[in-house]
């Protein structure tokens, strides 16, 4: 079996952790909890049983402060030096203060030897990143030559006001999975890259490069539509579909389907799909298994498994996926 790679891998701080965010959810799932405040034992038993040789580890969605972010960067860091050759790091950022957001990333990168950054879709207050205060940000993300992994986060209370509670009908339950995993979060982080594509951020820096996960949240399937409708935004140097051949890249974190995974593979260059999984929120298990089924299927040949699985992430964030250990069983 191939030493795969894994880039949408999540923990947890103890003080990010016992927000609301998270503290109910935790509170019935002491398992979850458990993986998502490991840096150690429990997370390279589950590496090495599903043939995962290193994982780029990021804090789980939680809307953080400058001096959490840092704290998060420090446990972090603190687990990659003590496993060097399983853990790499994206950095946790207070994407509310893009000057403090600029400066932590700088430090991760070239203090720390992280690989770049996984930030919240939008901040609390439900701003994206698309307008002129966050220009210095994306032109320290080009200076570094690092990617950025766009992940979805909780919706913000305006969003949810409008787009998914108020029904009568409608159970809170549903409003609040539908605004989130369900659906509603995935829809959110797309908007959010077509809105960056429109301010003309990919012409004023070309070279970033963008991650995005759940087989690309939504936008390979409507991808061909968008990108014929993008001709009425503006007038941009590169079109849409230039840029997301040139400046994206897909991961499959928790999205076992290979309808999906057809499309995807369709609507990427070579090249720019990643294995991920998840992890905790999704099995390592799960993820192999279907690693397995889409080796199987037809859909790639060996060389593009061999490439989604570990090449492709070696390229994007120039690590190494390393022999696993041998099995003491």
């Amino acid at each position: 079996m191939i030493p795969l790679i894994t880039l949408e891998e999540h923990f947890l701080t103890p003080s990010l952790s016992s927000t609301p965010l998270y503290s109910e959810q935790l509170k019935h799932l002491p398992s979850l909890s458990s993986q998502l405040a490991d840096l150690g034992p429990l997370r390279l038993s589950s590496m090495n049983s599903n043939s995962i040789s290193l994982q780029i580890i990021s804090h789980g969605p939680a809307f953080p402060s400058p001096a959490q972010a840092t704290e998060a960067n420090a446990q972090l860091a603190a687990a990659c030096a003590e496993n060097p050759t399983r853990f790499k790091g994206f950095a946790t950022l207070a994407m509310a203060s893009p000057e403090a957001a600029s400066a932590e990333l700088r430090r991760c990168v070239r203090d720390l030897g992280f690989v770049g950054a996984l930030v919240d879709n939008h901040t609390k207050e439900g701003k994206f990143y698309d307008g002129r205060a966050y220009r210095g940000f994306w032109a320290t993300v080009q200076e570094l030559d690092v990617p950025v992994y766009l992940h979805p986060t909780w919706p913000s209370e305006g969003m949810k006001e409008a787009l998914y509670e108020g029904g009568e009908l409608i159970s809170e339950g549903a409003a609040k999975s539908m605004g989130t995993s369900g659906f509603g979060w995935h829809a959110t982080t797309a908007v959010h890259f077509l809105r960056l594509f429109a301010s003309g951020l990919f012409d004023e820096f070309p070279r970033l490069k963008i991650v995005l996960g759940h087989m690309g949240e939504i936008l390979p399937f409507m991808l061909t539509r968008v990108c014929g409708l993008s001709v009425r935004w503006g007038s941009f140097e590169r079109g849409l579909r230039r840029v997301w051949d040139e400046n994206v890249w897909v991961t499959t974190s928790g999205m076992w389907c290979l309808d999906a995974m057809a499309c995807v593979v369709r609507a990427c260059k070579r090249g720019r799909v990643l294995y991920s999984v998840d992890y905790p929120f999704a099995r390592n298990e799960d993820g192999l298994r279907w690693m397995m089924e889409l080796r199987e299927s037809g859909l790639v040949s060996e060389e593009e498994w061999e490439e989604i699985g570990y090449k492709n992430a070696e390229k994007l964030l120039g690590v190494r996926a390393v022999p696993l250990p041998e099995s003491k069983e």
